[in-house]
């Protein structure tokens, strides 16, 4: 699949690499956001699947990933959600992009997007959030794993090791064996991740201003429908995740969007089930979309 990676100069001088499908008839735009340690090629399969649906598509690289350029010094310790969902915010404006039919984010792409509703809402009509943790490890009171990861990474002077452990975690030995392809291209994917990069996203993602149970209430003002999915094998998020979807329902349900928000668990898939759960990802995502 052919297709343009663009650079937009953000207000603070650091470049957000993004692609934007050609328009449809249907003038539907879906946005795209994955996880930290890897790039915007990881969707291409989507992609196609959704431009099949008629829908444009938007993705963008996290900062220091792929080819967005790395964060500054000082967000290599401070860097927040609110930052990258605003940062988002102002892609749209670059593009002139005003309405989202849907923003589909895994990990701390979702984090993002419940971010990003809350902060700007009225844009996303759907939000779909799959695989995503609802608060950071400081606020729960539990030992850091990204601040651990990130030092990890700097005091090896290498990222290779960790992107390697970061496969193994996500699809398994097995799964990787049998689809080496695949396993080869999201290999090639997550070679773009830099230390600075990974080291800057750790921080939002360990940052005590990460707890999305205090946005909950707002998701109902910022969008109109939502969809939350887990990979089944993603650890203990199909079952915390659940809290979620309750609190969601309850926030639309109080703006008086009398929507049903489905818990979808995609069948032996880890923590990005668009790869090794893609089939079942993409029929959940779009019949919800349609």
């Amino acid at each position: 699949m052919a297709y343009t990676i663009e650079s937009f100069k953000l207000p603070n001088g650091r470049q957000m690499a993004y692609a934007l499908s050609p328009k449809t008839p249907s003038k539907r735009i879906v946005l795209l956001s994955n996880s930290l340690a890897e790039d915007l090629t990881s969707w291409d399969s989507v992609v196609s699947v959704l431009q099949d649906q008629d829908f444009q598509v938007l993705r963008y690289d996290q900062p220091g990933h792929g080819q967005s350029s790395l964060p500054s010094e000082s967000e290599l310790c401070s860097l927040t959600f609110e930052l990258m969902a605003d940062e988002v915010d102002s892609l749209l404006k670059h593009l002139g992009i005003g309405r989202l039919h849907a923003w589909i984010g895994v990990s701390m792409g979702g984090i993002k997007g419940l971010y990003f509703v809350t902060r700007h809402p009225g844009i996303v009509n759907k939000l779909v959030v799959s695989d995503a943790i609802a608060a950071s490890p400081t606020v729960m009171g539990v030992p850091d794993n990204f601040a651990m990861r990130a030092r990890a990474v700097k005091d090896a002077g290498s990222i290779t090791e960790d992107l390697a452990n970061t496969r193994r975690r996500w699809f398994g030995e097995e799964w990787m064996a049998e689809h080496p392809k695949e396993t080869a291209r999201m290999e090639k994917s997550m070679a773009t991740t830099t230390i600075q990069g990974l080291e800057a996203c750790c921080a939002a993602l360990g940052s005590p201003s990460f707890d999305l149970r205090l946005l909950y209430p707002k998701v109902g003002q910022g969008c109109d429908g939502a969809l939350i999915v887990a990979g089944e094998k993603d650890a203990d998020l199909p079952v915390k995740m659940r809290d979620m979807r309750k609190a969601v329902v309850e926030s639309l349900n109080n703006n008086g969007k009398n929507v049903q928000v489905q818990m979808q668990i995609v069948k032996s898939a880890g923590h990005v089930p668009y790869i090794d759960g893609f089939e079942d990802f993409c029929r959940i995502v779009t019949g919800f979309l349609t």
